[in-house]
């Protein structure tokens, strides 16, 4: 399939194809008068990246996540990019609190509630 038709199947720009052809997330099968042709795995291939893109990982990340043959390297990224989104929610978390009780707070500006107020005194470095 040519490089529009792939693209098409996922609604996706085909300068996205070319970019992660770029950095080696891709490769047409052959070309044809200069143009990619892409077999019938490039369709598994793009939903792979799809996937990893929506679980947050970069593309130099899924690019070594495809190339390594290590199923221990494998789970090792995924071990670590675990622990990063823990951090992740745990920072998304803490703010969602703050938020959650400046929004209930009774004071008539959350900026003079005296919770907010010491939590921005706690962050000034001594």
């Amino acid at each position: 399939m040519t490089i529009g038709e792939l693209a098409g199947r996922f609604g996706l720009a085909t300068h996205v194809l070319r970019h992660w052809e770029a950095v080696g997330l891709l490769t047409p099968v052959r070309r044809v008068s200069g143009r990619r042709r892409y077999g019938r795995d490039a369709l598994a291939r793009v939903a792979l990246i799809q996937q990893f893109k929506e679980l947050g990982f970069e593309l130099e990340q899924i690019r070594a996540m495809l190339t390594t043959t290590d199923p221990a390297a494998r789970k090792e990224a995924l071990a670590r990019h675990d622990a990063e989104l823990e951090r992740r929610i745990a920072s998304a978390t803490a703010a969602r609190e703050l938020i959650g009780h400046g929004l209930r707070c009774p004071a008539p500006d959350f900026v003079e509630c005296p919770n907010f107020v010491a939590r921005l005194e706690a962050r000034i470095p001594r």
